[in-house]
């Protein structure tokens, strides 16, 4: 599947089957979060893969008990740690770095579209208790959580707004 084919057919899956995501699949997932475009290289992402069927109920619990959390055979937490990207000061810990870790979810998403696999981004959590479940480092932060498994539905393409509504050349115009 190209890259275009997979941003079309792409959507947020929340029903899973229970079939699991091969090591060599997941492999493959990571590698394309870990090729995303970071601000001056600085790369603060890491991830944490979640096979474990008790860990993953724990974080379904983390993640304000969204049932689809706790249905994916896979779930891989997207970190990232601030001061990898402290050399732009501020910008970097606070803002920086969360559009890297942006950057590296995509790429997931897309990359377990291409494979076949359905995912979703999850971002309703609770930061404190994803990090006590995945023992993360005090300083690090959890961006999103990345469900992946074997779609049990095929829903629609919701609509989305057309180009002329949303695009503006050289300024914005009315």
């Amino acid at each position: 599947m190209d890259c275009f084919e997979a941003i079309k057919v792409r959507r947020s899956i929340r029903s899973f089957t229970k079939e699991p995501v091969p090591q060599e699949d997941i492999l493959k997932i990571l590698e394309a979060g870990r090729l995303a475009p970071s601000a001056g290289n600085l790369q603060p992402c890491y991830f944490i893969v979640v096979t474990d069927p008790q860990q993953i109920q724990r974080l379904q619990e983390a993640a304000l008990g969204q049932a689809h959390v706790g249905q994916a055979p896979c779930i891989i937490a997207v970190c990232v740690d601030p001061e990898r990207s402290s050399y732009y000061g501020d910008v970097g810990r606070y803002h920086l770095c969360l559009l890297d870790a942006a950057n590296a979810t995509q790429n997931m998403l897309l990359a377990a579209t291409a494979l076949g696999y359905g995912s979703c981004w999850v971002g309703g959590f609770s930061e404190r208790k994803v990090k006590s479940v995945l023992e993360l480092p005090q300083t690090f932060r959890v961006i999103s959580l990345i469900p992946i498994g074997k779609s049990a539905v095929t829903p629609e393409m919701p609509p989305r707004r057309p180009l002329e509504d949303i695009v503006y050349w050289q300024k914005w115009s009315d």
